[in-house]
C-alpha cells in the first residue's frame, strides 16, 4: 500500500492497518480470498459462469459472492455512464471492491466487460502488491455467437442505429494476451468451464 509522505492535509486519507490481521481473520474462520475477473463480451456467458461458479464455491463450504457489474452500476457506479473514461472509473471502482472482498476472506467473483487491457492490469496488480491472488478468464466466444445470443438485445439496437457504444462493436474490446484461464473457444460445458477455473483457483491456492 503506498502512502504518502507529504505533510498531512485536512481530509487526506491515510491507510491504516487493521487490527485484526488477514491471516487472523483467515486463519480463525478458516478462509481464503481470492478475486475471479470474467472479461469477455456481452452475452459470452459471464455471468451464467459466475453464478455456477459460486454455486460450486458453495457446494465446497467456500465463501464467494459475485460482484455483478449492473448491479453494482445501481448503487456505488451510479454515476457513471459508458464513454471510455467513466468505462476505465467503472474498472477501477470494481477492482478496489474486489480486492476489499479477497482481503476479507472472500472470493469475488466479478463479471464484467471490462473492455481494456490497462484496467485489467490495474485490477491484477493492486491484487499482487497486496499479495492477494488475481485470476484473469477470458471468456472469449466470438462475437458472431454473442450476436446470436444477444442476451439483453444490444447488438441489435446497435446494428440498427438505436444505441451506439457497444464493446466489439463500435467501441473498442482488447482481449486478454495472457489470461490465466481461457473458456469459451471450443465446445466445453458450463460445467467444464467452471471446473477448468476451479483448477487454477486451486492450483494457485497451494503453491
Amino acid at each position: 500500500m503506498n502512502i504518502s509522505s507529504e505533510p498531512n492535509q485536512p481530509g487526506q486519507p491515510i491507510w491504516h492497518e487493521p487490527g485484526v490481521t488477514r491471516s487472523q481473520r483467515w486463519s480463525k474462520h478458516g478462509l481464503e480470498g481470492a478475486t475471479i475477473w470474467l472479461t469477455g463480451l456481452s452475452g459470452s456467458g459471464k455471468s451464467t459462469i459466475a453464478t455456477e461458479l459460486a454455486r460450486e464455491l458453495l457446494n465446497t463450504s467456500r465463501l464467494a459472492y459475485v460482484l455483478d457489474a449492473d448491479n453494482v452500476r445501481l448503487g456505488l457506479n451510479s454515476d457513471l455512464g459508458y464513454s471510455d473514461d467513466d468505462r476505465t472509473e467503472n474498472i477501477r471502482r470494481m477492482a478496489e471492491v474486489a480486492y476489499l472482498f479477497a482481503d476479507s476472506g472472500t472470493v469475488a467473483i466479478v463479471p464484467i466487460i471490462s473492455p481494456f487491457i490497462a484496467s485489467r492490469e490495474y485490477a491484477r496488480k493492486i491484487h499482487e502488491e497486496r499479495q492477494l491472488r488475481f485470476i484473469e478468464v477470458h471468456v472469449a466466444t466470438s462475437l458472431e455467437e454473442c450476436e446470436r445470443r444477444d442476451t439483453k438485445g444490444m447488438y441489435a439496437k446497435v446494428r440498427n442505429g438505436e444505441m451506439s457504444g457497444v464493446s466489439g462493436v463500435d467501441s473498442p474490446y482488447e482481449a486478454p494476451k495472457s489470461p490465466d484461464v481461457v473458456v469459451g473457444l471450443a465446445t466445453e460445458s458450463l460445467q467444464e468451464s467452471v471446473a477448468m477455473i476451479l483448477e487454477k483457483l486451486l492450483v494457485k491456492a497451494i503453491s
